[in-house]
């Protein structure tokens, strides 16, 4: 795991941008693994920023969110799809066509739509980043404690912690949802690279489990520590509890030393 410990939300939000503004620079028909909740937007935001000014274009790109509502339509404003359209697809130039969410159509078995998900997946060439945010309970999509570390997209249900950080996004005179389609941990895990955002305090207790604890299912994110190439990005607030923060800086230091001189030669 390469762990960058920044200064506050917003540096962590630019330093994910980046991730995904090099990767398609370098490679302009990259497939991106999305992710939604309150983390990513100022990310999106960012992109977005990019992408008004000429610097970065989706139009070859293609993407894959990592989890929907089951029973919610991709018109409702609580839909995983409407929101990013809000605050992404509508202001860049990619291929709405070639924006997938594992969405489940009003006369689609919901039991199918998991593996149909991972053919398309598959059938792109797989994802070449997957951006992740991370619930206080270590959840990684909507994979939550106890999901098999072997899993496909398949349906699960959410857990009540799980619904009640969530319910902030929903009015009192609306439906919450408690069923998702979401991408497996094996799905996510088979991604080329993965950058992991997580902010605020909330978040500390998750983070200390899934980078210094041991490998679980009760803390879904910890898999990751497992992956090759992850970049985990933390404002100061979501490190407060790493037992092992001083190596962690300590180790970006020598990178930054390092590449002066490789630079500088």
């Amino acid at each position: 795991m390469d762990i960058i410990i920044l200064e506050n939300s917003d540096q962590v939000a630019a330093q994910g941008a980046a991730k995904l503004q090099k990767l398609l620079l370098d490679k302009p028909a990259a497939v991106l693994g999305l992710a939604t909740g309150g983390t990513p937007i100022a990310l999106y935001r960012h992109l977005v920023v990019e992408h008004q000014n000429g610097k970065l274009s989706f139009r070859d790109a293609s993407s894959f969110n990592l989890d929907e509502y089951i029973g919610v339509r991709p018109t409702d404003p609580q839909s995983y799809r409407s929101y990013m359209q809000r605050h992404l697809f509508e202001q860049i130039d990619i291929d709405v066509a070639n924006t997938f969410l594992p969405e489940c159509a009003a006369d689609e078995n919901p039991l199918e739509v998991g593996p149909k998900y991972e053919q398309l997946i598959a059938a792109r060439g797989g994802i070449d980043l997957q951006v992740l945010g991370i619930g206080q309970n270590g959840h990684i999509g909507f994979n939550e404690p106890s999901s098999s570390l072997r899993s496909r997209t398949r349906i699960k249900t959410l857990t009540r912690e799980t619904i009640a950080d969530n319910r902030q996004y929903f009015d009192a005179t609306e439906v919450q949802p408690q069923l998702a389609i979401t991408m497996g941990i094996a799905t996510i895990m088979e991604a080329r690279e993965v950058v992991l955002l997580a902010t605020g305090s909330s978040k500390a207790a998750a983070i200390r489990q899934s980078i210094e604890g041991p490998v679980s299912a009760m803390w879904p994110a910890s898999i990751l520590q497992m992956h090759e190439r992850v970049t985990v990005l933390l404002d100061s607030d979501a490190a407060a509890e790493l037992a092992n923060r001083d190596y962690y800086d300590w180790v970006q230091e020598q990178k930054r030393l390092l590449l002066h001189e490789i630079e500088g030669a």
